[in-house]
């Protein structure tokens, strides 16, 4: 296992073990930045808070988009509409694979001071949760499930020290693809790990999104919340087939308290009337 020496970042946030970062009892609605890409990521913001939106994930394209000059523009765009971030989504999803778990040890101690730049980045936006994809084509690796665990642990003790959770996203054709490789992920690591759940990474990797949600358990700590049926696996929520009540019940009985953001691909609607449907429509089903 790659031995790393932590260094704490600028921004930090209390976070304890048993809060893991759920915001409440309340659980609030929003949207990621990534819903209108290509569309860049600050103008994204822009128009999102204009259509009424008050709590996003920002999904950062570029390296550019971390440096302090972009987010006081991204933070200006929040705090003259009263908005807030709740989670934020590295451009070096793809590359994770390489960066963290692959057999050169010290590229994984150069990842991780990487990435506390994404660390004091959401610290900077007041987020709370870095989302993480992992190892992809991992039937190709030698990585053990162990290493890959401790791994893990390892950035997300980084985040925690930050104030940032790293969270681990379900996403197809990686590890994290199979709930039942999650449900032993969260017997390992207990609550030294925590999930995000993707309906439609859940759907198109072949998987029941309810039992993904059962694997995660109490260390869900945040949704992206959209829909499916038989022609697509990526619609905005409410214009599927997706049994949200059926969702919400598996959420209240392990204790639920994050929020849902909405995430779909720019494909997945036709206008923005469409996307003030969907609004309205996740608005109802929080209340």
């Amino acid at each position: 296992m790659p031995q790393e020496q932590f260094c704490c970042s600028v921004y930090i946030i209390q976070v304890s073990d048993t809060e893991n970062s759920k915001g409440g009892s309340v659980i609030r609605y929003g949207i990621s930045t990534a819903c209108l890409y290509p569309l860049e990521t600050a103008q994204s913001l822009s128009k999102l808070t204009e259509t009424g939106f008050q709590l996003f994930e920002i999904f950062f394209n570029t390296y550019g988009e971390i440096r302090q000059d972009y987010l006081k523009k991204l933070k200006s765009i929040l705090d003259s509409s009263g908005a807030s971030v709740k989670s934020i989504h590295p451009f070096t999803s793809a590359f994770e694979s390489m960066m963290f778990f692959s057999d050169y040890d010290s590229r994984f101690t150069d990842s991780l001071d990487f990435y506390r730049r994404y660390f004091d980045a959401a610290g900077y936006l007041g987020a709370r949760i870095l989302v993480l994809h992992g190892q992809r084509d991992y039937h190709h690796s030698s990585l053990s499930e162990e290493e890959y665990f401790e791994r893990y642990a390892l950035l997300h003790e980084a985040g925690r020290r930050s104030g940032i959770l790293v969270a681990q996203e379900n996403v197809n054709r990686f590890r994290s693809e199979d709930p039942d490789f999650i449900r032993r992920m969260r017997e390992y690591l207990g609550a030294g790990c925590c999930f995000v759940l993707d309906i439609k990474q859940a759907v198109r990797a072949g998987k029941d999104p309810y039992d993904m949600c059962r694997a995660m358990g109490d260390q869900l700590i945040h949704v992206h919340l959209n829909d499916n049926n038989r022609k697509s696996d990526c619609l905005l929520p409410g214009q599927g087939e997706m049994d949200y009540e059926k969702l919400k019940q598996i959420l209240q009985k392990s204790g639920y308290d994050g929020d849902f953001i909405i995430e779909v691909y720019r494909s997945s609607f036709l206008d923005f009337d469409q996307l003030l449907q969907s609004k309205h429509f996740v608005k109802s089903l929080v209340e």
